[in-house]
């Protein structure tokens, strides 16, 4: 562990003042003197009631520049319970332990929060740590400021031990599941404390600095929150990786001018812009240090333009694609790096045209696109979109689903993925399950959106990228997933392991009976924690189904009635060159039945085979130069066709075929049952009809047996005759 990771301040100031110092015109924000404040505060008395106290003037400046019509008399007031509240306390690092939630409540104020998570943020730990009660906030503050706090007191102070980590992590996504600004509150919680880790023993801090990494970075990406997960990726990174971190710091102190470099190909896109008459604001965007970590092991040697990005800011949508093609057009742009996250957005809400472009010196610059509000969603993600219960939408319009008839709270902010972990954290048997698969689902970066062919609502199912059709199916049906007997993907029957893409449209199939089970195979296929946990579980629950299928003894197919010779419909074939009429009968490949378009062709032996007209038989004779023989049907209205039926395998599927067969009067004549290959069966039936005008009727009846997808006429080549 190096110097700077365990002196009380060093590491984390070394950390975030050097990428403070590579942000032009923002300076950094000394907590350290805003403690200073908080003590004063709290020795001179009460602040005057017409002026806030003066240790939260940097909150109400930083909260003032998003909100300037906000009222600050509640932050005021709110401040005043938190601090004497807290009177006397004090953390490891000996300051006031008010500096805490005031520096958490800054770190929110600068991403745009609005007043009341502020509110919330001043008093989160005062139900917890003092003898304030939730009651007595409600008083004072409202039942929203008492929502919240209660959400973030109910996850309990973690000791960062391995057993009280899941299940405290497991809580906070259960009061996060209610309202996403006590995630905020916890992420800018975590900031500050990783922050001032270095008063703790190393081994501590690098348990607490995976913990952030594994799980509270990826949450902060997940909620679009970029500014609070960048500076948490590199108070990790200093802690973790101490000598890669120096390796990088001593890097970027070493190019001190690499800025230059950008700021000229700044200048031209500025020139290249104001003459196309497109208003926008050029910005250069440093690296932060794990940026420029990933960057230099991705190229190698990094050159001046390498250290930062381009940042062009615009009014409008329309003006983001205006902006590209100039700089496509007036420069030579890199097509590989071109990606559209407006008319895609990622799963965090993040949308911006990213392109890469060279300049005529040969300096290649990233530049990223966007409006002023998806620069501030961008970089506040859900902190930016205010308060989800007001009723409002970010831009003013009525916000659907805000609440329900019973009072339950409802937020339309929610991402899929915070619904979906909130469904399987139930299903979790134990900490550790739920730890792991926290883990693993965290670990996936993209998502994707397929659409539900059945057009019932919700249309659409988002689950992470290289999910199977069983994770849709879990995802859609929960536990009645386990009787999913296939699926069609884009209307094409497809295998339960089919990996999904972006936009597939996805129908599930589920068997009737409640015998149906997944089998062991499924889990190579469940991507997702859902379908996992589900599968297990059921498959816990039946020892037998865990079992190797027996392997068939014979691979061929296996005949379970035997054929027989009753005959079919009446037939008859034109004389051909004044020879007598020869015997006429139906062909084994199409097995046509009135009304059936026929035609025939003489064979060996002198009798006429009889096709459907668009048999592929039929093309094949005429290949051959066979000239075709008229035929027509008789009178008999009876018949004999081969009907092949699809079908996913299930118990007593082939006695509801055979009951559906007579239930139509039909005699079976011989039926093929091929062993199942991938959970699909293949039957094949051949039966004498009584009456042939019924066919349609039967396949249909076929059809609607539970586990059949598909009933169709005997296709297969029956030879030439």
């Amino acid at each position: 562990m190096s110097a700077e990771a365990t002196n009380p301040v060093s590491a984390a100031e070394a950390a975030t003042t050097d990428v403070a110092v590579r942000r032009r015109g923002r300076a950094r924000i000394d907590l350290r003197r805003l403690g200073r404040a908080a003590l004063l505060g709290a020795t001179a008395g009460p602040a005057p009631r017409d002026r806030l106290p003066d240790a939260i003037g940097h909150v109400a400046e930083a909260h003032r520049a998003h909100h300037p019509e906000a009222d600050l008399t509640v932050l005021g007031r709110a401040y005043v319970l938190a601090e004497s509240s807290h009177r006397g306390q004090f953390r490891k690092s000996g300051e006031a332990y008010i500096t805490h939630p005031l520096a958490v409540t800054l770190i929110l104020a600068e991403l745009g929060a609005e007043t009341t998570t502020l509110t919330a943020s001043l008093l989160h730990d005062t139900v917890e740590d003092t003898e304030v009660t939730l009651d007595q906030v409600r008083r004072e503050f409202g039942d929203e400021v008492a929502y919240l706090v209660d959400g973030v007191t109910k996850v309990e102070k973690i000791d960062y031990g391995a057993a009280a980590e899941p299940e405290t992590f497991r809580k906070m996504l259960v009061a996060t599941g209610s309202d996403v600004r006590v995630m905020s509150i916890k992420l800018a919680d975590r900031l500050h404390n990783m922050r001032t880790l270095g008063v703790m023993r190393p081994e501590k801090q690098a348990r607490i600095a995976k913990v952030t990494r594994d799980v509270l970075i990826p949450l902060a990406e997940r909620l679009g929150v970029q500014a609070l997960k960048t500076e948490l990726e590199d108070l990790v990174f200093s802690i973790l990786h101490p000598e890669e971190y120096e390796t990088t710091r001593a890097l970027i102190a070493d190019n001190p001018g690499a800025a230059t470099a950008l700021d000229g190909v700044a200048d031209q896109v500025a020139a290249v812009l104001r003459e196309a008459d497109i208003g926008a604001e050029v910005l250069v965007r440093p690296r932060h240090f794990v940026s420029v970590h990933r960057v230099r092991l991705k190229r190698g040697e990094l050159r001046g333009c390498d250290f930062g990005r381009l940042l062009v800011l615009v009014a409008e949508d329309a003006d983001c694609y205006a902006v590209l093609g100039e700089l496509h057009t007036c420069f030579t742009p890199v097509i590989s790096e071109f990606k559209d996250f407006i008319a895609a957005p990622k799963f965090n809400l993040y949308q911006s045209l990213h392109t890469a472009i060279a300049a005529p010196d040969g300096a290649v610059a990233e530049v990223l696109i966007r409006t002023h509000r998806m620069h501030k969603v961008a970089e506040a993600g859900v902190v930016a979109l205010g308060n989800p219960h007001v009723g409002q939408e970010p831009d003013g319009a009525a916000a659907p689903g805000t609440g329900t008839d019973d009072g339950e709270r409802v937020d339309p902010t929610r991402p899929g993925w915070l619904s979906r972990l909130l469904d399987w954290q139930q299903s979790a048997p134990d900490p550790d399950t739920f730890w792991t698969s926290l883990r693993a689902d965290l670990a996936e970066d993209d998502e994707i959106t397929v659409f539900r062919a059945d057009g019932s609502a919700p249309g659409t199912i988002s689950l992470p990228a290289g999910a199977s059709c069983v994770d849709a199916a879990y995802a859609q049906h929960g536990e009645a997933a386990h009787a999913c007997l296939g699926a069609r993907v884009n209307g094409r029957l497809a295998p339960l392991s089919t990996v999904l893409g972006d936009g597939d449209t996805v129908q599930l199939l589920l068997a009737q009976d409640t015998v149906s089970g997944p089998s062991p195979e499924w889990l190579d296929h469940a991507r997702t924690p859902a379908a996992r946990i589900a599968i297990t579980g059921w498959l816990r629950a039946h020892p037998e189904s865990a079992a190797p299928p027996a392997a068939p003894r014979d691979p061929r197919p296996q005949v379970s009635v035997p054929a027989d010779r009753r005959s079919g419909a009446e037939l008859h074939a034109e004389p051909v060159d004044g020879e007598p009429p020869a015997a006429a009968r139906p062909a084994g490949c199409c097995t046509p039945v009135p009304p059936d378009e026929i035609t025939g062709f003489r064979v060996r032996g002198g009798s006429v085979t009889v096709h459907r007209a668009r048999c592929s038989a039929v093309d094949a004779m005429r290949g051959l130069g066979r000239e075709p023989v008229t035929v027509r049907w008789g009178d008999t209205p009876q018949g004999r066709v081969t009907l092949v039926a699809e079908s996913f395998g299930r118990p007593g599927l082939l006695a509801d075929l055979t009951e559906a067969i007579a239930g139509f009067g039909a005699a079976v004549v011989s039926a093929n049952v091929e062993p199942p290959s991938e959970q699909r069966v293949r039957h094949t039936y051949t039966l004498h009809l009584p009456d042939a005008a019924g066919l349609a009727a039967l396949m249909r009846a076929m059809r609607d047996v539970p586990g059949v997808y598909d009933v169709s006429r005997a296709r297969h080549s029956g030879g030439l005759g």
